[in-house]
């Protein structure tokens, strides 16, 4: 008898979600842990709440789903992990990207199950904030994209995303907000809603409140708690910038 799934997120009522597509048809479907090789409960990552509780009751992913949650709670480990699992390069790129510069990712990745949609798409592509420069310099050195480094690094990141746009599969985006101003921010909603709009699924970790805004997304706060499903006005990402914005002087005072 197969482990429960946790459900995608609840989503505020005013926000109405995109027509996903069926589930047979997206790249993917669920993460459990790996039942001939499962994860070792009392050694890191595993010790992180929201690892844990994917590894012992599972995540089901619809078409969009966002991350959320502080520094170390383990946002970046699940998506690093679910990425180098699918069969992307844990620095970056499509499934075809072969760069290396150092190894760091989590064991988590030789732990997980993927369930598949039947008939989906098998490609994808992975972009991470910390080796956004690596991925740069892969993709000159192969004569791919021009000269990203002669651009902005936020001018840069939207291009590759506008020019890897023709791939159709799974998304996966760890912070890209480090990388963007506001309204590059609100540039990268614009290319993902059209990704979804021609049938890719997202999977986004995030500090920003415009990205977690992705319309449609199943909104997951990750803690010491684990995962858990919030509305985004309910999500603390969202309540503390509001808070900070509406009397910045509250949380300055406490500076040393």
């Amino acid at each position: 008898m197969s482990e429960p799934l946790l459900p995608p997120a609840s989503r505020p009522q005013h926000e109405p979600r995109p027509p996903h597509e069926p589930l047979s048809l997206l790249p993917l479907r669920a993460v459990r842990d790996h039942p001939l090789a499962p994860a070792d409960r009392s050694t890191w990552p595993a010790t992180l709440p929201p690892v844990r509780q994917l590894l012992e009751e599972g995540l089901e992913l619809g078409q969009i789903t966002v991350l959320t949650g502080d520094n170390g709670a383990g946002k970046s480990t699940l998506v690093e992990a679910i990425a180098g699992a699918y069969g992307l390069n844990p620095e970056g790129g499509g499934t075809g990207a072969m760069h290396s510069t150092r190894t760091t990712e989590s064991p988590l990745v030789d732990h997980l199950q993927l369930v598949r949609g039947a008939g989906a798409a098998k490609s994808g592509f992975f972009l991470r904030a910390e080796t956004m420069h690596s991925l740069f310099t892969y993709y000159e050195e192969i004569g791919v994209g021009g000269m990203m480094h002669e651009r902005s690094h936020g001018e840069s990141f939207l291009e590759l995303v506008a020019e890897r746009s023709r791939i159709r599969g799974l998304w996966l985006l760890d912070e890209p907000e480090s990388a963007l101003s506001i309204s590059g921010c609100l540039a990268l909603l614009g290319l993902l809603r059209e990704l979804v709009a021609n049938g890719s699924q997202i999977i986004l970790s995030t500090h920003s409140p415009v990205l977690a805004a992705l319309p449609g997304a199943d909104l997951l706060e990750v803690g010491p708690w684990g995962l858990r499903s919030v509305a985004y006005d309910d999500l603390d990402l969202v309540r503390t910038w509001r808070s900070f914005l509406d009397a910045p002087q509250r949380f300055l005072r406490h500076l040393g």
